[in-house]
Order: C-alpha cells, then structure tokens, then sequence
C-alpha cells in the first residue's frame, strides 16, 4: 500500500524533482512525504522533522499541501484549517528564512502555493517572495513567468513596476512561446498594460496556436476570450474560433465552466446561439446532480436566465431547500441571479436576503453594492436591512479612493429612499470626480438627479450642494471630452452613455470631439462609432459620410456580422450619404457568403434594418422565412433574456410585414396575425390630448366628428390615428356609428365592430382613404427636423394599402403659428387637400 501510495504522489512534480538518486542519497523526510495521503500527514511529517528540514523539504511539503486542496471539489477543501495549523506556520517561518536559497522554479511555486492557500498578501512571506521574484525576474523560464504573473494579479498588482516588466519580455520573446496555456495566461495578466500594437501581436500568436493545440483544453480559449473582455476589444475573427473550440468541449464542461464562459461572452456582447444552445442543453443534463450548495448555484446563475418556466420551477424548489446552506457569496449569485430571472417566489427571496443578513460583515463594498441592488430590484421589503445595507454604504464610500467603486457606492445609495444625502458623502464624490470617466460621470449625474428629487427642500430651490456637484459634474465632463486625444477611448466610455444630464448638457460636445477626431475612424471602430449615432439618433452627416467612406473602402476587412452596426444610423436616421447605393450593395454583398453564419436574431434584425431602408435583398429574405430558420430562431429566443425575445420577434413581425407589402413577388406568407391580436389586446388603447385636440379639428374641418375614425387598425395591423374617406368631389363621406370608435374622457378608445379595417370595400367608387398620423418626438432625429426611417416606411406602406398619407409634424402643430383654432383647421385643411389626385 505504501509503495502505491508513494508512485502515485510521486507523479506530483514536486516530489519528482527531489526524489531522486541511489540509496547513498536517500532523503528519508522526502520518502516519509512521498508516502503521506492527506495534509495531516504531511504535516506530521513536518511537526516531527522541524530541525531537519532543507529548503527542499519545505518547497515539497507546501507543494503538496496545496496539491492535495486542488484534488477536492471546493466544498471539500480545508484551506482554513490547513493556514491555521501550527506547522504550516512552522512552514512559512522556515520559508521565509531560505528564500534565497530557492532556485527560480522553486521561488515562484512556493508563492503561487501559499498565496492558493490563503496567505494573506500584506504577509511578510508573500511580500518577500514577491520582492526576490522581482530581482530574478529576466532570468525565469516562461513557465515561472506566466506563473509569477498570476501570483501578481492575485495581489491586484496588474499596474505595478513587475507587471510592466513582464510586459516587456513578453513582447521580446513572443515569438518563442509555442505553448498556449503559457502564452493565454501570460495574456490575462498584462491585459491592462498592452499597447494596440502588442494586442495585435498577441492576437496574431494566440491565433496561430489555438491552431496547433489540443482543442480538448478548453481553458486557453477561455483565456483568449478572457483576454479581449479585459481589453474591451470584440475581435471576431478570434472568438469565433474560440467559440468554435469551446462549443466542441460543451458536454464535458462542468456548470461552473460554462457560466464563467457565459459571463464572458455577455460582457463582450458575444452572442452565439450555438453555444448557446448547447450550453443550455448541458446544464440540463446536470439538473439532477446538482444537489449541493456549490454546484447548484453555479448551475442556478448559468441556467436560471435560459430556462424555461417548468425549469425556472424547479431550480427556484431547489433554491428554497439549499437556502439555508448557501454562504455568503453563494446567497449573492443566487440573489443576482433572481434579479436578472424577475423572480416573484417571495418565500425564496426571503430566505435568501436571511442569508445575506447573517453575513453582511463578510462582503466587500462591490458585493454589498450588488447585494442591496439586487434586493432592491426583487422589491424585497425590509426598513431594518436596508437601513443597514444604506449604513454599510456610506462607510464603505467614505472610506474608499477607488473612482470605480466609489461610482457603484453612490449609484446604489442613490437607489435608496434618504431624506438627506451625508454631507461626506457629498465630499468625498466631489473628490473623485476629475479622476471619472464621461460614463462614471454620467452615473453620477443620474445619483444627484435622484437626490434632488427626494430632497425635501428640494420644492423651494435646488440645495447649494447639488448646485455644486452639478457644476463640477460639468466642468469635468467638458474639460475630459476637450482633452480626450484618442477615439477609440471617447468611444469605449460613451458606450453606455444615456439620460438627460448627458444629453443636455453633454452631446454637443461630444459630437465636437468627435468631428475633431473624425481622422482616426476606422474599420476597426466604424461599427461603435455608427452604433453612437444611432442610439443618440443624432444626425450628424459628416461623421456618417467618414463612416461611409471608410465602410466602403474597407468592407472586406470589417467582419461580415459588423455590417448590420455600420448600415443601421443610415436606415434609422434616414440618411443617404455619397454613394449610398453602393455602400449598401457592397455592405450586402459581404453578408451573403456568411449568411448561414449569422446568428438567427442579428440576420432578423440585419434584415429590418434594410428594409426600413427599402432594401429587400433576396437571399436574405428566402433565408430568413424558411421553416428551419424560424425553428432555429425560435429554440434561440428561448434562451434569451425577456426584453432582448420581445423585441426580435416584434422586428420578425414588422419584417414579415414589410416583406408582404414591398415584395409580394417573394410569396411570403402573413403569419403574424394571432401575434398582432395578442399585441393589441395588450396595448392601453389610450390617445393623447394632443391627438384628441386634432380629432375635434378633424370633425370641424369634415364637416362632422363622425367623418373621422380614431385608431383605426388597417391590414397588417399599422395603426392609423385617423382615417377619413373623401368621395370623388373631396367631400367627407360619414362613417356609420357601428364603425365609429369612441374616445371616452379619459382618452380610452372604445373599439366598434370594425377593428381591422373589415369594411375596405365600403368605400364608394372614386372615393380615397386618407390617414392622417401625428408625429411625436421619436419619428424625428434629436437635432433636427428630418423625418426617421420607420416613419418614412410607415409611410410607404399605408401608401400601397391605398391610403393618402398626411403627417403632421409635432413641431408645426405646436409652433407659434399654429395658436388659434382657426389656425390649426386651416393648417389641416391644407394637409389633407393638397396633393390629392
């Protein structure tokens, strides 16, 4: 038993780098070491040989115990006991005292080890090792230098003068390094510090040996992918060769590996539906052996999101029985997890903010950051915890100089009800402020704006510390966007840009930059660029004309699933810059040869976005309305989040549409008609004043009220505000009342027989429909007065169901010429005679 035990520790490298030599060099504590089975043995060993140990013998004993951690599952291990035992001190005591006498390969085990095993990096130990490391750093073999990195970023020392070095060799022995696993990890760790030229040169490299690996090791992908999420650069041509190697592994990925693989993806807003469904299909299958505390939640926060509702059941059952054996972390996934599912088991959620209570003291301020949003997201109702939560806060933010977490503390402080904001509070966000990005900035801005509001001295005047904060909130946001030199930077922190601080007080601005730096669009950021514009809906025609010109002039190196963000600010804001057919002929002739490519929801809405266009390529359109697509389409949206299903299967309809209206040669079917019931039924059914306000101009200018019809639903379910029939002579033809909708006073239609436009062969001979549309805000750019694609295609579209558009344009309904009655009817007058045939 004994000489089994010894050969199958032996195989550990670190007894096989010691365990050698005839019998007149026998080491006799290494053989005692060789044949011990758990850590108290090896520390027995240790306990009972103190004053013979060589440095050997401690670099093998801290091997092994934590060789023998790593063997476990997590729930196993015993980590804590091991650091607290008496001999393991004797152990760091007598390492700390021989590290010179350490060979490189052992220097940097012996820290990546005791760091594992939870030695604390403020620990002289870990300090001087990490210090000896330093000096012999360009004299380590590449295996030790990926290694001594990971022991770095464990530290959190990512920017510090090693890491830089390392950087540094790195980029001076690239090409040397052949192994994958040496080269991903060494990736991950200087991510922070590479230039654009070094990221290319580590793409290039991981690209080739992603190549030459074996695909059955999974984690260099993963890394790769890890990698470009930390450089926030979404390099296709990689992750789908990742995604590709990492789909092959699926059904031998345990839950933990694919949901950290799953966040990656979410993070760089990689979206593959094949993975995806595997994914899913995997953690199905390990449902029922998912029965304890760890390997349960790791399976609750990758599956949880996917599952169906029997699922989502069943997992919530199983949550509710384990609740009470969740830790502390385990109690925040599962809490997060919830959130982001809308869970309304309010038992479950109960218990799991129990959890959460217990063990308030353990989190750190990000976790206590995500834990309070999370709950207060679940509508979880409980003054004493959050009270505490808002305490725990505060303490953390005043204590904080990070400018990243002290933008999440007051993001989700502000999420709670306060009377008054802490004056330290108030100082210690003023202070972080120049050191902010524009989207921390932005973040602030949206705090303070709750605060304001929740003031209660808030109704006389805006106090004087919110007018201060504001102006400080101003002056960085401007003085960042006029230094800002980079493109590619003012991009990645205006990606998530939103509200009315910024948009009032910062867009202008930031169209300035960006025009300033128009030079620097290229084929690498035209897609972010574009998708800026048209999340802005700011029409700003230089900037779309640069985007055209580079698209056009590089389409072959913008990868094919790129195409859909670079044509979308031209479709959306109705905007044909120089060459416009051809950017979208060479735009659609670069998707075609990957269109099976696609994934199933980016081809639905690559292909709405044309056809808001009027752009109607056949191939798409036979590619997309085939019953295999919408299968695959259909198991896609299943594992999609709520918001993201609704709204591809609400484009699916208004391409299916379009498609039946512009092209009827494409014998497309209608099968959206029990979807737009469903729709309809949903819908509040409500107008506003101002539409009621035309209404009874319309029935003035008719000749009646009843010459109008409110809210008319046509063929193909677009909704018309208003439809009136003019016979031959331009007179109005009365409606009769079964037809005729009503407006109740509170601006509730109240619905005829006639709801989906029945009675069309009513309509006398000679006689024209005429629909008349009132435009908010939203079928306009924000900066000008030109008229939205889907406006202009909604327009096309009434027009082939035979109506006489007229749109009345929110800004001259309510201009200054427009303030009196008989204004307003002739202004209707006009609209509705002129131009009829």
């Amino acid at each position: 038993m004994s000489m089994f035990r010894l050969r199958a520790v032996t195989g550990s490298r670190y007894l096989r780098r010691f365990l050698h030599g005839g019998a007149a060099n026998r080491d006799h504590v290494l053989e005692q070491l060789g044949i011990c089975s758990g850590e108290d043995q090896v520390l027995e060993v240790v306990g009972k040989n103190k004053a013979k140990l060589t440095v050997n013998h401690v670099g093998c004993a801290i091997g092994m115990l934590w060789h023998f951690q790593k063997e476990k599952p997590q729930m196993l291990r015993t980590v804590e006991f091991i650091k607290s035992h008496p001999e393991f001190l004797t152990l760091r005591v007598l390492a700390e005292n021989k590290i010179e006498l350490m060979d490189d390969v052992m220097l940097v085990d012996m820290l990546y080890n005791v760091l594992r095993l939870n030695v604390e990096p403020y620990d002289s130990l870990a300090q001087q090792l990490v210090s000896e490391a330093w000096l012999r750093l360009y004299r380590f073999p590449m295996p030790s230098l990926s290694k001594f990195a990971v022991c770095l970023s464990d530290q959190h020392l990512q920017h510090s003068p090693p890491m830089g070095q390392i950087t540094d060799i790195l980029n001076q022995k690239l090409s040397s390094i052949d192994d994958a696993r040496i080269l991903t990890t060494l990736m991950v760790s200087v991510s922070s510090l590479v230039s654009p030229h070094l990221r290319d040169k580590l793409i290039n490299k991981a690209d080739h040996l992603l190549d030459t690996m074996d695909p059955s090791h999974y984690n260099n992908p993963r890394r790769m992918v890890q990698f470009l999420r930390n450089i926030k650069y979404s390099y296709r041509p990689l992750l789908e060769k990742c995604n590709h190697i990492l789909l092959r592994n699926v059904p031998h990925l345990n839950a933990e590996n694919i949901s950290i693989i799953m966040g990656l993806y979410q993070s760089i807003q990689f979206n593959n539906c094949d993975f995806r469904l595997a994914a899913k299909q995997r953690l199905m299958e390990l449902v029922d052996s998912s029965a304890d505390p760890f390997s349960f939640t790791k399976l609750f926060v990758a599956l949880g999101p996917m599952a169906g509702e029997d699922t989502k059941e069943r997992l919530e059952s199983t949550a509710l029985l384990l609740a009470e054996d969740f830790n502390a972390h385990q109690a925040l996934a599962v809490a997060e997890t919830l959130e982001e599912i809308q869970c309304r088991n309010l038992n479950l959620i109960q218990k799991i903010a129990s959890v959460v209570h217990k063990n308030l003291h353990v989190y750190k301020p990000m976790e206590i950051a995500r834990i309070t949003q999370a709950l207060i997201l679940l509508h979880y109702q409980s003054p004493e915890l959050f009270t505490k939560l808002r305490n725990i806060l505060v303490q953390f933010l005043l204590n904080s100089v990070y400018p990243y977490e002290v933008t999440m503390l007051t993001r989700v402080l502000s999420m709670l009800p306060s009377p008054r904001l802490d004056e330290g509070v108030v100082s210690r966000v003023e202070a972080v402020l120049p050191q902010c990005n524009l989207n921390d900035l932005n973040t602030f801005a949206m705090a303070v704006a709750k605060w304001v509001r929740n003031d209660p001295s808030y109704r006389h005047s805006t106090p004087s510390k919110y007018v201060r904060l504001l102006q400080t909130l101003n002056r960085c946001g401007h003085e960042r966007l006029r230094k800002a030199d980079r493109l590619d930077l003012v991009l990645e922190e205006l990606k998530y840009m939103s509200g009315e601080w910024f948009e009032e007080m910062l867009l202008e601005e930031t169209m300035v930059t960006l025009q300033r730096l128009e030079d620097q669009i290229s084929w690498t950021n035209v897609p972010e660029m574009a998708l800026f514009l048209t999340r802005t809906n700011h029409l700003c025609t230089p900037l779309m004309d640069r985007i055209a010109s580079v698209a056009m002039e590089n389409i072959n190196k913008i990868h094919y699933s790129a195409t859909y963000a670079t044509l979308l600010p031209f479709a959306v804001l109705n905007y044909d810059p120089p060459g416009v057919d051809e950017l979208f002929d060479i735009c659609i002739q670069r998707v075609i040869p990957h269109i099976s490519s696609f994934d199933p929801h980016l081809l639905v809405l690559l292909a709405y976005a044309l056809a808001v266009a009027d752009c109607f390529p056949e191939d798409l359109v036979r590619e997309i309305f085939n019953v295999n697509f919408l299968a695959k389409l259909d198991s896609q949206l299943e594992t999609l989040p709520d918001a993201l299903n609704k709204r591809i299967r609400l484009r699916l309809m208004e391409l299916n549409r379009a498609v039946c209206l512009e092209c009827p040669e494409s014998q497309v079917p209608w099968f959206h008609e029990r979807y737009c019931l469903q729709l309809q039924k949903k819908g509040n059914g409500s107008i506003s004043p101002v539409q009621q306000q035309i209404h009874q101009m319309l029935g003035e200018v008719l000749g009646g009220i009843n010459c109008a019809r409110v809210a008319l639903l046509t063929t193909y379910f677009y909704t018309v505000d208003f439809e009136c029939v003019l016979d031959r002579h331009h007179q109005a033809v009365a409606y009769s009342e079964q037809s005729q909708l009503q407006i109740s006073e509170d601006g509730k239609v109240r619905w005829g027989s006639d709801s989906v436009g029945k009675d069309r062969s009513e309509v006398p001979p000679g006689a024209q429909r005429v629909a008349v549309d009132f435009l908010d805000f939203k079928s306009f750019c924000k900066n000008s007065r030109h008229m939205k694609g889907e406006a202009m295609m909604r327009k096309r579209h009434l027009e082939i169901l035979g109506y006489h558009v007229v749109q009345i344009p929110h800004f001259e309904w309510n201009s200054m010429e427009l303030s009196t009655q008989d204004a307003w009817k002739e202004y209707l007058r006009k609209k509705i005679f002129t131009g009829l045939p």
